[in-house]
């Protein structure tokens, strides 16, 4: 069994975030060594190892419960391993920001239905530190949904709330994005959009992860695969 501790490790040595990288010491880079997730009484995965740098975009693949979505949190700080070391390297890996440097969109909304997607986006900006976004209806336009800025997000369709999402995404520019399926609910356009702004991501120098059961529509995607997990 396991012996249950966090290692979540964040390097220091500057203490300013950063939205992109511009030089080799700041770009985003992580290392995974020996990482063991447990659920309950089950180990997820165990002995799993990898690197990333900036410029990348990862693809998480694997059967359906074989971890993606608990990679991604652990990763993120937000589950804890079991055993092994997730280590950051960026000059906003501070641990007093633990995840100042980094956007986490699941697999859910997380939006409130009251609001319009417009309050959304500045609400993302202020609790990320930015006093405003660059300009929501622009970014609103920019995913097709520009038409839906002041109304409530209630009436929007899954699709419509997915592209609001990505919306966020710039509404604070990270260099590091960890995305769960971040085409589902998406149509055609839709996921031509996800591609492009992962493209423009990592021509910026930034750092793409994305659990995904489907292609990513872009080149050069590197895929770490999670085997299915034994019954």
């Amino acid at each position: 069994m396991f012996a249950t501790h966090r290692r979540v490790i964040l390097d220091t040595a500057l203490a300013d975030p950063a939205p992109a990288a511009s030089t080799d010491s700041e770009a985003p880079r992580l290392e995974v060594t020996g990482l063991a997730v447990m659920r309950g009484e089950f180990v997820v995965f165990a002995g799993l190892s990898f690197t990333t740098q900036a410029g990348e975009v990862i693809a998480l693949t694997g059967p359906n419960g074989s971890g993606k979505t608990t990679l991604l949190r652990a990763l993120a700080g937000l589950a804890r391993p079991a055993a092994g070391a997730v280590h950051w390297h960026h000059p906003g890996a501070r641990p007093d920001t633990e995840g100042a440097f980094m956007h986490f969109l699941g697999h859910r909304d997380q939006i409130k239905p009251a609001l319009t997607a417009r309050a959304h986006l500045v609400f993302a900006a202020s609790i990320a530190g930015d006093r405003a976004p660059p300009d929501p209806a622009a970014l609103l336009q920019a995913v097709g949904i520009g038409r839906l800025a002041d109304i409530p997000t209630s009436v929007m369709s899954a699709g419509q709330r997915r592209r609001l999402g990505l919306a966020r995404l710039m509404a604070a520019p990270r260099p590091v994005w960890l995305l769960d399926e971040p085409t589902a609910a998406l149509d055609t356009r839709g996921r031509a959009l996800v591609a492009d702004l992962l493209e423009r991501h990592r021509r910026a120098g930034g750092l793409a992860i994305c659990a995904t059961h489907e292609d990513l529509g872009i080149g050069g995607v590197r895929r770490v695969e999670l085997p299915e997990r034994a019954p």
